[in-house]
Parts: C-alpha cells; structure tokens; sequence
C-alpha cells in the first residue's frame, strides 16, 4: 500500500456494514493508522466525547434513528472537530450538498478505490495542522511521511512502523510536552492493552537509531511528564532528565 504506515493517525470509522468495516480497518491498520470501528450513531457519539480522533470516516446509511447525516450535525453541535468524509451509495448532488451543509468536509461514493479514501483521509487529517507538508523537517532529520522515509544528513534511516509513528507525532508537535499517553492514543487503538513501559522501549530504541545515523538528540524525557522534541540541540537542564529511556 501507499504511504501511512507511519502516520500517528487515529481513525473513527462509523460504519454498519460489518465486511466492509472489516475491510477497511484492516487496510488502514496496515498503513499504520490507530483504527476504531463503531457501528451506530450512538457509539460514534459516545466515542467522540471521550476520545480525541484526527479524521471520522462515516456512512451515511446508519441503523436507527439517526443517520449519516443527522449524526454529523449532531458532532459539530457538540463541537466535534476532527474532520468528517462520508461515505455513501447516494451520490447525487443534493445528497453532496446535505452532507456538506451537515458539516462534512469531503465527499466519497460507493464503490471507491481504498487508495482514493486513503489519499482523502490523509489530506483531511493534515487540515488542522500548522505544518500541512508530508514532509517534515528538524535540523539533519528529514520525515517523509507519503513514502515512510526517514533520512538523517541525506543518508536513510530504518525505522519500524511505531518508531515512525511516534516520531512523526512528536515532530508535528515541536517543544511541546506529549504524555505517554497521549502517545499511546495516538499510536495504539482502543484495543492495545497499555503497558506502563512500553512508549519509553520505542522512544529509546529510536534514540539510539538517530544518534547512530550522526543526528543530533531532539527527544527529551521530562520526568513524570513525558517526552517533549527539540528541533535543534540544546543543553538539558532543570527537571529534563538525560536521554536513557
């Protein structure tokens, strides 16, 4: 597949029909993202109040009382903002423009390509970022998150999906605090069983692998805060405690 694998994305998929859900959780799954599937109006709501998701794919067709329609205006009156593409047989205009005026931000009909949707949803979930670029850039570290690339002085870097993960979240959130958990929503779904120790593994071992390709150490560990990236070498003072984890 084509580029998300290491994309620190999570994704609310809203979605009734279980083969397809199936389907297309498993594809993004593969391309990295951290993937919730819900399957009524009630449970997309429910999620959304108590988790913070960087692009909803929502159907329009939806059991119960609530639609795809109805329930994206109910997201955006409760302040939901995470960008919506919904995905629906109803391709006629009319059916675009209520989907829009609802509160979407793109338009998808069935049947679609999975690139197509991929390609969307990686566009949309870049909408809310300072930083829209696919590749990122911190002094000799380069990011490219389209081909899952990463080089250090022009020279690539093998990373594995999660180190990517974790460093791309890090690098679109430069000098600012991320908790371990905040790590792990980002990186993991709701059903990783968390284990106290297991950002600080990742986060060590891509330490070790930037400093080995002759980068400079832009991770530092602020205890009992977290992890924070620092674009460019500075000295570690105060309560940062040295780069060990």
């Amino acid at each position: 597949m084509n580029g998300w694998e290491n994309a620190a994305v999570r994704v609310l998929l809203v979605e009734d029909d279980l083969r397809l859900a199936t389907v297309l959780g498993q594809g993004l799954t593969e391309e990295g993202c951290a993937v919730d599937v819900v399957t009524t109006a009630e449970t997309a709501v429910a999620a959304c109040m108590t988790t913070t998701f960087d692009v909803i794919s929502l159907d329009v067709m939806l059991p119960g009382r609530q639609d795809g329609f109805a329930l994206c205006a109910e997201l955006r009156r409760r302040r939901v903002g995470a960008p919506v593409l919904m995905l629906t047989a109803r391709d006629a205009v009319e059916d675009r423009v209520r989907g829009l005026e609802a509160g979407a931000d793109d338009y998808l009909p069935k049947p679609f390509a999975f690139q197509e949707l991929l390609a969307r949803l990686r566009a949309l979930s870049r909408r809310h970022l300072a930083n829209r670029s696919a590749v990122l850039t911190a002094g000799l570290l380069q990011l490219d998150t389209t081909a899952r690339e990463l080089t250090v002085a022009g020279r690539p870097v093998r990373l594995t999906s999660k180190e990517l993960a974790i460093l791309e979240h890090l690098m679109l959130h430069p000098r600012q605090v991320l908790s371990r958990a905040q790590i792990e929503e980002h990186v993991w779904n709701y059903d990783f069983q968390g284990q106290s120790n297991l950002v600080d593994v990742y986060v060590g071992r891509l330490r070790r692998k930037l400093v080995a390709a002759g980068g400079h150490q832009p991770i530092s560990t602020l205890r009992g805060a977290g992890y924070r990236f620092d674009p460019e070498p500075s000295c570690v003072t105060g309560s940062v405690a040295p780069a060990s984890a």
